[in-house]
């Protein structure tokens, strides 16, 4: 029997602060009375200036562990740990394979890696993306709130489309608190305005007023009921850690909705969530539903391409054959093949106009 990750026992340091005892009914219905201990930070294009920014006015005191993930490219190193290390007060370094959540100490995904909390440690995969990226921040909010509840307070910056909205409906729904960056400030506000429109009640503050936020939310007492995470996002956490478990089970997340996954080509499952809509696919690739329109319009120009290159071979293929045609006297057949030729230019010219007019979309790439 294969066995979840999840259920490794790690025992959780300075970021097990139990509010007292609970009170007989707490007792009785299994809940308990605990301070939040845990911020997962999510950014993406412009995300570099935001988490600056809100690095260099945490206090040094701060009584939770930070984790961070920024949507960078899978290859070559990232400069983000140095660059918050010497923002503010907080030690900042990229998160090793089984680090244990401590206060005061922000944890950065390396880049090519999720970053994924279990107990209290977190872990490393190269699970599937999600919305083309690994690391991903809907699977760090998802992999919190599934492992700390409500005492997890979810921060989405700037970034484009609508990756994070997620990953902010599963810390919500778990009774976590929300906060996202001001529309107005982010360089890019799709992101936080993709997250905010998932979870109304998600706070929207300006960079320099969310420090504040953070020390309030975190000093409030929250009630922790003594309840599991609900199936899907066991499953989606466990998909994510590449889990044999959750990647073998035929019973998939979702629907069938007559979509393709750009990325491994199989079928799409559709996922409902509230207000929210996005798809999985049987190998774990999820997608919102801009970052999979945006992915769609990829994969359209990139067959465009390679039908325009095909058209131009065929048409210089076609005047070299009226050519060889035409030494050997056969003009019906040469101007047959030029008529292949013209033919094909000209669906190449109606290619090239298409070509020119698609995309235009929001670029995903950190800034």
């Amino acid at each position: 029997m294969f066995v979840l990750p999840f259920a490794k026992e790690y025992v959780p340091e300075a970021c097990s602060d139990t509010m007292g005892e609970p009170s007989e009914g707490e007792h009785m219905s299994g809940n308990s009375l605990q301070r939040r201990d845990l911020v997962v930070l999510g950014a993406s294009a412009g995300g570099v200036e935001a988490l600056r920014s809100l690095v260099s006015l945490m206090p040094a005191d701060l009584p939770a562990a930070v984790l961070v993930v920024l949507h960078v490219p899978p290859t070559g190193t990232s400069a983000l740990p140095a660059i918050l290390d010497r923002a503010g007060p907080l030690p900042a370094r990229h998160a090793r394979d089984g680090d244990v959540l401590s206060a005061g100490q922000i944890l950065v995904a390396p880049p090519d890696q999720h970053l994924i909390v279990y107990d209290g440690a977190v872990t490393l995969s190269r699970g599937p993306q999600e919305n083309g990226h690994r690391p991903a921040v809907d699977v760090l909010f998802r992999s919190a709130a599934r492992a700390r509840g409500a005492r997890v307070v979810g921060v989405v910056l700037s970034g484009a489309l609508d990756d994070g909205a997620a990953g902010m409906v599963a810390v919500a729904s778990r009774g976590g608190a929300c906060v996202v960056q001001d529309f107005e400030e982010a360089l890019y506000d799709s992101m936080p305005r993709a997250a905010h429109d998932a979870v109304e009640k998600a706070e929207v503050l300006p960079v320099t007023d969310i420090p504040d936020a953070l020390q309030r939310l975190l000093a409030d007492a929250v009630v922790v009921p003594d309840e599991p995470a609900p199936h899907l996002m066991e499953q989606e956490a466990a998909m994510a850690d590449l889990d044999p478990s959750a990647m073998h089970d035929p019973d998939r997340p979702g629907h069938p909705s007559g979509f393709g996954c750009p990325e491994c080509h199989g079928a799409l499952f559709e996922i409902k969530e509230g207000t929210l809509t996005r798809f999985r696919c049987r190998v774990g690739h999820a997608w919102s539903p801009e970052s999979l329109v945006v992915r769609q319009t990829v994969a359209l120009e990139s067959a465009l391409w390679m039908a325009l290159r095909s058209l131009e071979e065929k048409a210089t293929l076609s005047r070299q054959l009226e050519a060889s045609a035409n030494d050997r006297g056969h003009g019906l057949t040469a101007a047959r093949f030029a008529d292949d030729a013209l033919e094909a230019l000209t669906a190449a010219e109606t290619l090239r106009d298409l070509i020119g007019s698609i995309g235009g979309g929001e670029e995903a790439t950190p800034a």
